[in-house]
C-alpha cells in the first residue's frame, strides 16, 4: 500500500496550487457564489381600489340647475359639482340678516341703557337672548343657501352621476359618486392560517403585472378581526404608496407576505446565460479553467437569482458570459494564455 502524504506535504500542495490560480489572470470580473438571508413568502390573488371613494347626496329639496362635471372628469377638491335652485335660500338669508341686524341694534340700545343703570338686568338678558337667536336662525339660513351649491370634498374621478340638468332632488338622494386616485389598496382573502404571520410581521410586497411586473412594498398591513362565515378568509387591507401612477380601483395584483427568514444560495444574475431551453453559467476553477455548467434558477432577489441546483456555495462564476464563453472556446484550442 502507498504510504499516505503528511500533513505539511498536503499543506504545501494547497498552497502551490492557490499560487497557480491567483497568478492566472481572467479577462473578465466573477464573483462566488453565497448564502443570503431572504424572505420566505406566500402569495395571494387581490383586487385594487380606492381609499377613498364616495356618493354625494342632496342636502337640500330643489331643482338642479348647473351640473359642472361628468363621468371620467376629473375634479379637484373645493370644485364645484352642481347647484340647485337656490331663490328661497337666498330669501331666507336676507330675511335671517335684516332680523339679526335688528337683534343687534336692540342688543346694543339696551346694553347702553343697562350700563346706565336705567334698565333692569331683565331687559338686558332679553336682548341679549334675542341676538343669540337671531345670529343662531342667521347661520342656519346661510347652511341651507351653501348646500344649494355641492362642492368636491376631495380630488378624484366622477364615476357615476345619478341626476341629471333640471330634475328635482330630495334631501338624501345620491347625485354622483367619485373616488380618488392618490391613495390605492389592495385586499386580499388570507386563509386562517396566514392572520397571525402576517399581524406578528406586517411584511408584504405587491406585485402589479400590468406595470410590467413591478413590485412596491406595503405601507401598511391592515387584516380584519372577523372571517367571512362562508369561505373561513380573512380579509386584509395592504396600504400602497400615495401617488402611483397607473394604478385604478379593480385592478388585479398579487400580494406575497413574508412568513419568515431563511438562507438562499444565490448568484448574480449577470452571470447567468440562456442557451435555447438551457439555463447556464460559466463556473471558474481554482485554476483558472472555465466551464459551461447548467443550473436550476428560483426568483430574482434584486441583483441576484436564487440557484435551487447545480452550485455549492463558494463555487466561482464569470459575470460575463460572453467572454467567458471566448475564454473557454480558447482553452479548448490551447490557444489562451
Amino acid at each position: 500500500m502507498p504510504a499516505r502524504p503528511s500533513l505539511w506535504t498536503l499543506i504545501a500542495l494547497v498552497s502551490a496550487f492557490a499560487s497557480t490560480a491567483a497568478a492566472v489572470e481572467l479577462p473578465f470580473a466573477v464573483a462566488p457564489v453565497s448564502l443570503q438571508v431572504m424572505a420566505q413568502e406566500r402569495t395571494f390573488d387581490g383586487l385594487t381600489e380606492a381609499v377613498q371613494q364616495s356618493t354625494v347626496s342632496a342636502q337640500v329639496t330643489g331643482r338642479i340647475t348647473e351640473i359642472n362635471f361628468d363621468v371620467d372628469d376629473f375634479v379637484t377638491k373645493g370644485d364645484t359639482i352642481l347647484r340647485f335652485r337656490d331663490k328661497s335660500q337666498r330669501a331666507a338669508v336676507d330675511a335671517a340678516q335684516a332680523r339679526f341686524e335688528e337683534a343687534s341694534a336692540e342688543f346694543d340700545r339696551v346694553a347702553d341703557l343697562h350700563e346706565r343703570k336705567l334698565v333692569a338686568r331683565a331687559a338686558f338678558d332679553k336682548a341679549q337672548a334675542g341676538l343669540k337667536a337671531a345670529k343662531a336662525e342667521l347661520e342656519r339660513a346661510q347652511e341651507q343657501l351653501e348646500h344649494t351649491v355641492v362642492r368636491a370634498p376631495y380630488a378624484g374621478i366622477v364615476t357615476e352621476r345619478h341626476v341629471e340638468l333640471g330634475e328635482t332632488a330630495n334631501v338624501g338622494q345620491p347625485l354622483v359618486t367619485g373616488l380618488s386616485l392618490e391613495e390605492v389598496r389592495v385586499t386580499v382573502n388570507l386563509p386562517q392560517d396566514m392572520v397571525g404571520v402576517v399581524r406578528e410581521r406586517g411584511q408584504a410586497r405587491v406585485v402589479l403585472p400590468h406595470l410590467g411586473g413591478r413590485e412596491v412594498a406595503a405601507e401598511k398591513i391592515t387584516v380584519f378581526p372577523y372571517a367571512d362565515p362562508v369561505s373561513h378568509a380573512f380579509t386584509a387591507r395592504v396600504e400602497l404608496p400615495a401617488g402611483l401612477q397607473g394604478v385604478y380601483p379593480g385592478m388585479f395584483a398579487k400580494v406575497s407576505f413574508v412568513t419568515e427568514e431563511v438562507q438562499r444560495l444565490v448568484v448574480p444574475a449577470s452571470a447567468v446565460v440562456h442557451r435555447s431551453e438551457v439555463t447556464a453559467v460559466y463556473v471558474v476553477g481554482a485554476d483558472g479553467e472555465v466551464g459551461f455548467r447548467q443550473v436550476r434558477l428560483g426568483n430574482v432577489a434584486g441583483d441576484n437569482v436564487i440557484v435551487l441546483a447545480g452550485l455549492s456555495e463558494g463555487d466561482r462564476v464569470a459575470l460575463d458570459p460572453t467572454a467567458a464563453a471566448v475564454y473557454l472556446q480558447q482553452q479548448a484550442s490551447g490557444t489562451s494564455s
